[in-house]
């Protein structure tokens, strides 16, 4: 998933649920948070706490920084984080994710049962309604996946639903009976899913939002419109109440969900503030619960606030080279501007020592995965190759752009880029940030030189990141290709062995890192934010996802001491 590119299970929990379905035993999943306990606002499903739940205030809004302003509000046609976001309000799938762990918890699917072979898997949908009161049914998700698949649609994530059984023949036009798909409708509520193979993180999968059903109704009544207020229709715990571009979002608690007697907010307030200085006024003003996203050069001083927190994040920070367009359809080219790059003096200057630098692509979080060693700092061998690539000293070589989506550290990290190319390749480098939506399609379209881009992970395994770089792949936009990576990516599928899976995706990452390098890593990325000491059922993970129907407001400690007091001398 792009942050501001760009966003579902643990590989053993995968594999530990793939071992489960040797009986074909109903199981319900993982378990879902505490039964509903009551507090101060009604019903809550946080799990369990050792301490007394705390007072929460009148209000329950939750105002927050999302970052950008959202390219779209079509789960179909989603990619990027701040899209993502919203989605988890506004929909849900089949399952949806524990506020602690992520694991897969029961959604739309009450509980589900996988064949002995472990590409079968059949979800028992509870009683639910989408926000016109219309019911939540099987043929919804038949209707909403197909509708990903078509490519007219133009679906980016199309190929997260090609691990079902001949998906990904009728996205490239090789068959045109849908019935032949994977997917099946038995009744109302029960939904059958035919795999092409067993897949370890296919359960965590399904929380994503390319997986969220949208209203057919809806869909065909509005059109391109269909996800405006007023006309849109979800079945998430929001509702969109209000959508002010480049101002507010508003979402309100949905009262037709089906778990809406545990969702404590009443009200969702999210802005689109690029400009990280500006979004940090914001919040000392008091304005925000949370902020994401911080500007670097605060960072010093912001990292002694009590409200700071940094936790790891399974996210790359990378550079995209257009191999499509002189220079760099030489790989030669490309080596060399990643030798040129002094990512560890970037990461100790520009950002504070708070990011690891990167030579590979995939996050050192992934156990028991480990990446390829990757190319380190050596700007003599950069300029040695860029000579055998024809540019000695940078001579020829034409000026170049460096695209970013607008941020004071993109900036930052762009300069210092531009700065060590110069010195060490002899290259001009032209700088230009672009706002979110036309950054999008300017790398939709493949119009650029060199783009910077960075990579959520969309489940916990290494083949989020890499089979996103398959020729033709939605979200490859390089306009690389590598036989030999299709071949590993596909293969490592299939296997049922961890040993030899793993193996074939660390000689494709050795591929993308190290032999043709279409992208050039930079970081990896932590999670810098500000949070609130009110906000409450908000837990810290690597995929940085926090359901917002587990969000509380609490009274601030001195309030809620008062109020303490007060009651007990009522009594």
């Amino acid at each position: 998933m792009r942050k501001f590119v760009v966003v579902l299970a643990v590989l053993a929990v995968g594999v530990a649920i793939f071992a489960l379905t040797l009986s074909f035993e109903p199981e319900s999943g993982p378990a879902p948070p505490a039964k509903p306990t009551t507090g101060p606002a009604g019903p809550s499903t946080q799990p369990a706490q050792a301490n007394a739940p705390p007072a929460l205030q009148a209000k329950q809004e939750f105002v927050f920084n999302n970052g950008a302003e959202p390219e779209t509000l079509d789960p179909a046609r989603m990619t990027g984080v701040p899209e993502h976001t919203l989605a988890m309000a506004l929909f849900e799938g089949l399952v949806g994710y524990h506020p602690r762990t992520l694991r897969p918890v029961p959604g739309v699917a009450q509980s589900w049962m996988i064949s002995r072979d472990g590409r079968t898997y059949t979800f028992l949908l509870r009683k639910s309604d989408w926000s016109n009161g219309d019911p939540v049914t099987a043929q919804d998700f038949v209707y909403s996946w197909r509708r990903v698949l078509d490519p007219n649609t133009g679906a980016e994530y199309a190929y997260q639903l090609w691990y079902v059984k001949n998906a990904r023949a009728y996205t490239k036009g090789k068959l045109s009976d849908f019935s032949k798909v994977g997917i099946r409708a038995l009744n109302p509520h029960a939904l059958e899913v035919t795999l092409e193979h067993p897949t370890a993180f296919f359960l965590g999968l399904l929380a994503f939002e390319t997986f969220m059903p949208v209203h057919q109704g809806c869909v065909s009544t509005h059109g391109k419109r269909w996800t405006r207020p007023g006309n849109i229709v979800g079945n998430g715990p929001f509702v969109l109440a209000e959508w002010k571009p480049q101002h507010k979002i508003v979402m309100t608690k949905n009262r037709r969900y089906w778990n809406a007697a545990s969702v404590g907010l009443e009200r969702i307030v999210a802005f689109p503030i690029s400009n990280e200085n500006t979004a940090l006024l914001r919040y000392q003003a008091g304005d925000f619960h949370l902020l994401p996203s911080l500007p670097s050069d605060k960072i010093p001083k912001l990292k002694t606030h009590p409200d700071y927190h940094k936790a790891p994040y399974l996210g790359t920070y990378f550079y995209r080279f257009n191999c499509t367009r002189r220079p760099f359809d030489d790989p030669r080219v490309r080596k060399a501007f990643n030798l040129a790059l002094d990512k560890a003096k970037l990461c100790k200057y520009v950002l504070h020592g708070e990011y690891d630098p990167a030579t590979g692509f995939v996050p050192p979080m992934m156990p028991p995965y480990t990446s390829p060693k990757g190319m380190g700092y050596d700007p003599t061998r950069a300029a040695e190759l860029l000579a055998e690539a024809g540019y000695p000293g940078g001579n020829g070589f034409r000026r170049v752009t460096l695209i970013y989506n607008t941020s004071k550290r993109h900036e930052r990290v762009a300069v210092v880029a531009q700065q060590m190319w110069k010195k060490a390749l002899g290259v001009e480098i032209n700088l230009v940030n672009q706002e979110w939506k036309v950054y999008l399609k300017t790398m939709q379209n493949l119009d650029y030189d060199i783009m910077r881009s960075a990579w959520i992970g969309d489940y916990m395994d290494p083949n989020t990141f890499l089979d996103m770089f398959v020729t033709g792949g939605g979200n490859n936009r390089t306009g690389w290709s590598n036989r030999r990576y299709d071949q590993l990516i596909a293969a490592a599928a299939k296997t049922p062995d961890t040993r030899k899976r793993l193996h074939m995706l660390r000689e494709a990452e050795d591929i993308l890192i190290n032999r043709d390098m279409p992208i050039m890593p930079v970081y990896f990325y932590a999670n810098l934010s500000l949070r609130r000491p009110s906000v409450r059922g908000f837990y810290e993970n690597p995929r940085d996802l926090h359901p917002f129907q587990y969000i509380r407001i609490a009274l601030p400690a001195a309030a809620a001491q008062r109020l303490q007091i007060r009651v007990e001398s009522e009594f």
